[in-house]
């Protein structure tokens, strides 16, 4: 039996969480899931429209439970919901060990609510209580984007007992409202009597479209100073989000006074570190991104490439704020409007996940009105 690839116990043993940024029905009946577990270091999974959309409209895997459910009269809402719920419960059983092993910091699963709610605070929080009453595990993670109507529904979502993957953070400054949202929900819970310790919650910080988004306007500015400033700018702001993390987690007051009743850090979650520049490194987003208490969620090709290549030198994030914080000064001084950097990729992100449910809603559509004749 093979054993862990070096590259990637290295990564884990430096304190990187490795998670699979993908589900499908595929991956879960072929036991390549297990596989990445058994020989990959993969201790979480995470999943969003995007991911289920690839999945609904490659092969057939899904053909005959959408046909059952067509029988059964279901809409296509219950349906999507169904078929997605029960692979996340599945990845989750797959995933029980992981969870068990590390006292339910890992063996994590995480499904994220509507995408068309992202502007809706309750509807988001009656979503959220709802999957996690069908998914129905321990180890599963709710993602609720970090919008404005989700800082709020965060809150409640954790003052219910119920474990939260915070999605779409891009900026240090929505970060912190992040944190305050999951110490405000931490604070509600232990009022209501809940488990702290059983309450668990990860960041997720966008690190490559920070790049993509902003290599583009420097390319536009085209001056020397502003070309030299491409792809510094995602792992420059992971790197800030880290030290806001640490400033709250370690040895803030406000957390201090929740970890005698056993509250857990939110981890930061570097998302999105596949490379989308063929310039860069392909593993740029994991190699400079080394800290303890993170999780890096990678698409396959990107676990593949550390797994081949990647280069783990321990922690290449502690000390270096400021650094990373005169990456900032520079991108503001050649012209950079970095606020509105922030507001654009919130807004894709929220619009192309949106555009996923919907094709994926379409697509689920056909079938059962195929499945049904």
């Amino acid at each position: 039996m093979a054993g862990q690839n070096p590259n990637l116990a290295a990564l884990s043993a430096a304190g990187v969480s490795v998670w699979l940024d993908d589900l499908s029905r595929e991956r879960l009946k072929s036991g390549n899931l297990q596989e990445l577990i058994d020989t990959k270091s993969v201790v979480g999974v995470t999943t969003n429209p995007s991911i289920f959309q690839k999945a609904f409209a490659e092969g057939d895997a899904y053909d005959g439970q959408i046909a059952e459910l067509a029988e059964r009269g279901a809409d296509v809402d219950a349906t999507v919901r169904t078929v997605t719920t029960d692979d996340v419960r599945t990845a989750c059983d797959v995933l029980a060990p992981q969870w068990e092993a590390s006292d339910g910091v890992d063996g994590r699963v995480s499904i994220e609510v509507d995408p068309r709610l992202a502007d809706e605070t309750d509807k988001t929080i009656a979503q959220a209580v709802e999957l996690w009453k069908i998914v129905d595990r321990p180890n599963l993670f709710i993602k609720i984007p970090a919008t404005k109507a989700g800082l709020p529904a965060i809150t409640a979502a954790l003052a219910e007992g119920i474990s939260v993957n915070v999605t779409l953070i891009f900026s240090v400054e929505r970060h912190r409202l992040v944190m305050d949202a999951y110490l405000a929900g931490l604070e509600k819970a232990r009022e209501a009597g809940h488990d702290l310790s059983k309450i668990h919650s990860v960041a997720s910080f966008f690190v490559s479209r920070v790049d993509t988004e902003i290599d583009k306007r420097l390319e536009k500015i085209g001056s020397a100073e502003a070309l030299a400033l491409r792809g510094k700018a995602g792992v420059a702001n992971a790197r800030l989000a880290y030290a806001a993390y640490q400033e709250v987690f370690e040895g803030g007051d406000r957390f201090e006074a929740l970890k005698g009743d056993g509250a857990r850090v939110q981890r930061p979650l570097w998302a999105s570190t596949g490379v989308k520049n063929p310039e860069y490194a392909d593993t740029l987003y994991v190699t400079e991104l080394v800290a303890a208490n993170t999780v890096n969620t990678m698409p396959e090709k990107t676990i593949d490439a550390v797994a081949d290549h990647g280069v783990v030198k321990g922690d290449t994030v502690s000390g270096t704020a400021a650094a990373a914080q005169e990456v900032f000064d520079k991108l503001a001084a050649v012209g950079i409007d970095l606020p509105d950097v922030f507001v654009v990729l919130e807004q894709e992100g929220v619009d192309k996940f949106v555009e996923s449910w919907t094709e994926l809603l379409e697509e689920t559509q056909k079938q059962l009105g195929s499945a049904g004749k």
